[in-house]
């Protein structure tokens, strides 16, 4: 005997990104008004944000008669792993936390790909919310709905799609960035710049240095083109089945590097170098002049991000990384190629990959 279990449902996923200034009240605000149905709250956060924000957002929340607790990782990519998503789960489990809570990410974006990869399989799933205090998260990790931990092969291999109830993307926080971080977090603009609009690219050229010192009207404008890019992209292709594999530009050889520097370079310098030799390859390849090509390094270096590989990195062990990219497909490598700036080169229907031989990428590499 068969029996068919049809379950086929309508799901709305919609949510709102408030960029603003001092956001930790509206956030209270919204959880206390019922934006999620709980009345239990797990902040998770790391310990550079834990003193700076996180501690305030507790106290408000418990102000408010809401129940919550406080958990904090390590900083850094080192501690988005899977042993550090169970040490946050089993911590959550001892405090008591079942289904009927809620997961506020407040951090990097380590913490809330990590909190959002926790919240999508705790108690079978828990709804959770963002509260981005890097350029980085709100540039990338904050929307979209991309959760995921490292391995030691690779950077976000395992992980789901889960769409957060709300992000929150708070200027202020940005003060209290290093600059090294900031830079890192303009990659992913520059790299959002390069693939969908070359007037955010003029204006990254022209402002920059205002970005690096804090001025405000600038990075609200940056902060705002992030999430409205990355929105086109999201909105159609949310399982990224095609078009959203443009958002993985430079990050082919970018995450590659990540890994082999074992963490040393941060997440958007990485991307900076990724960035570099796709354009120098496409420029072989016919898809970018050199003009642009050198427009590209120049913008980048004004963000003070690397171009360059760093003293240190074995090319070869680099090139054999590759290989663990997601857009790996048979055992071939597949790279995505920005149509001079501001555009993609599509090489089919819904399909933005092309195959390229190590032969090809390693020449790249081994120039630079």
């Amino acid at each position: 005997m068969d029996f068919r279990c049809s379950l086929k449902k309508t799901v709305d996923d919609s949510y709102d990104i408030e960029i603003g200034r001092g956001l930790q009240e509206s956030l209270v605000n919204d959880l206390a008004g019922g934006l999620v149905k709980v009345k239990k709250f797990a902040v998770v956060t790391d310990s550079t944000v834990e003193g700076l924000y996180a501690r305030k957002i507790v106290s408000l929340i418990r102000e408010r008669g809401l129940s919550t607790e406080l958990f904090v990782i390590p900083e850094g990519e080192k501690s988005k792993t899977r042993a550090m998503k169970e040490f946050v789960e089993d911590s959550m489990l001892e405090k008591g936390f079942r289904r009927d809570c809620c997961v506020v990410a407040v951090g990097g974006g380590v913490v809330t790909d990590l909190a959002g990869f926790t919240a999508g399989t705790f108690g079978r799933g828990v709804p959770f919310v963002n509260y981005a205090t890097t350029l980085l998260a709100a540039a990338d990790a904050s929307v979209g709905g991309k959760t995921a931990v490292d391995t030691p092969l690779a950077t976000n291999l395992i992980g789901l799609f889960n769409q957060p109830k709300k992000v929150y993307i708070d200027i202020d926080c940005w003060k209290t960035l290093p600059e090294r971080q900031l830079s890192s977090g303009l990659a992913e603009t520059i790299k959002h710049a390069c693939l969908g609009d070359a007037e955010l690219f003029r204006f990254l050229e022209e402002n920059t240095g205002k970005i690096l010192a804090g001025d405000g009207p600038a990075c609200e404008y940056i902060a705002a083109k992030n999430c409205e890019i990355k929105y086109k992209v999201v909105m159609q292709d949310e399982q990224e089945s095609g078009l959203r594999e443009i958002l993985n530009l430079g990050h082919t050889v970018g995450r590659a590097i990540e890994t082999v520097s074992d963490y040393t370079l941060l997440h958007g310098e990485a991307v900076a170098i990724g960035l570099t030799a796709q354009a120098r390859l496409g420029q072989k390849l016919g898809f970018i002049s050199p003009e642009n090509v050198e427009r590209i390094e120049r913008l980048l270096e004004q963000a003070k991000l690397p171009t360059r590989i760093p003293e240190g990195i074995d090319r070869e062990v680099l090139i054999k990384k590759l290989y663990t990219d997601k857009k790996v497909r048979d055992g071939k490598l597949r790279f995505v190629f920005e149509k001079e700036i501001g555009a993609m080169v599509q090489f089919g229907e819904n399909n933005y990959g092309k195959q390229i031989s190590e032969e090809e990428i390693g020449a790249v590499l081994r120039e630079m």
